[in-house]
């Protein structure tokens, strides 16, 4: 049978690059208070924010603090009862209005906390727009610290491929388009002709387009994992066709003893659960197998020229 695979959909993080002090070795430790789906969410929004930060050419200092920051920003979802945390369905305003304290109850959390205190604006600061529209106070531009902005767009990709259970990065482009209305400034009027904010989008541009080359950089990683795949696959199938040749020539064979060689020879090459009755289905489904796969790389590179095209 041909053995599972499965892609990791982020590629592995560049925190390999940096030392894990002990204040994040308590932070993971603390993240697992969390359910399983908020922390591994937390853990991919430190991962992308790692990464967006080395795009935008930051300091390591910085770039250590922002992650640190990002696995906090969802901590305070601790304290959000679980029959709202998990409701399967939209959220009612009132519902809508307790999961909103998350941010505020994180930034409690980590402000009483000596550790954690320096990274408490992640919590509090990562549901904030550009233009004002965020929470939980509404504030807008360079009122938001710069880390809170680059995790935002990191939440926002993260909600948004989780949401639509995104397993490899096809059609990934349509989810970064949506991202790019979010950079679109808004125009809101506050007072007669007045207008406040009209310059500026929900999310940071500057850290969307770092994000746009991490995701390329995840497409090209989901690319090589599946050639290194089909490499495998063909490997695969070179020994069922050779048990197929084998097979041929047993039944050519009209002495016993010839076929019963030949069959001897394919019962050696045999994997698990392969025998004589099912190893023709199984060859021709490795070679669907590596036809599927590589018609994934070629529309994996399509991806990658419609993410660069994109514009914000």
């Amino acid at each position: 049978m041909i053995p599972n695979y499965k892609f990791d959909f982020y590629s592995p993080t560049n925190l390999s690059n940096y030392s894990l002090n002990q204040t994040m070795r308590y932070q993971l430790a603390l993240l697992d208070n969390l359910d399983h789906l908020t922390k591994r969410h937390s853990e991919n929004v430190a991962n992308l924010t790692c990464r967006i930060c080395e795009y935008l050419n930051c300091k390591k200092e910085f770039i250590i603090y922002a992650t640190m920051c990002a696995y906090l920003h969802d901590i305070g979802k601790i304290f959000i009862p679980h029959d709202i945390l998990f409701k399967d369905g939209k959220l009612t305003d009132e519902e809508y209005s307790v999961m909103k304290n998350h941010t505020v109850f994180g930034y409690n959390l980590c402000s009483k906390d000596p550790k954690l205190k320096m990274f408490s604006e992640g919590a509090l600061y990562h549901h904030e727009c550009l233009d004002g529209s965020g929470y939980p106070n509404g504030v807008s531009g360079k009122d938001i610290p710069y880390a809170s902005q680059i995790i935002h767009v990191a939440d926002v990709y993260d909600a948004l491929v989780t949401k639509r259970h995104y397993t490899t990065h096809v059609n990934i482009s349509a989810t970064l388009k949506d991202l790019i209305k979010e950079a679109v400034p808004t125009v809101k009027v506050v007072a007669l002709d007045a207008l406040s904010n009209s310059n500026r989008g929900k999310v940071s541009v500057k850290a969307l387009r770092a994000l746009f080359k991490v995701v390329i950089d995840d497409t090209l990683y989901e690319i090589s994992s599946t050639k290194d795949y089909v490499k495998h696959l063909k490997q695969e199938l070179s020994r069922l066709v050779q048990i197929s040749e084998f097979d041929a020539q047993r039944i050519k064979k009209k002495s016993p003893k010839a076929k019963q060689f030949y069959e001897n020879g394919m019962k050696v090459l045999f994997a698990h659960n392969e025998n004589m009755d099912n190893y023709k289905e199984v060859l021709e489904d490795y070679k669907k197998a590596i036809d599927n796969r590589n018609k994934l790389i070629d529309d994996l590179y399509k991806e990658i020229k419609l993410i660069k095209k994109l514009k914000c």
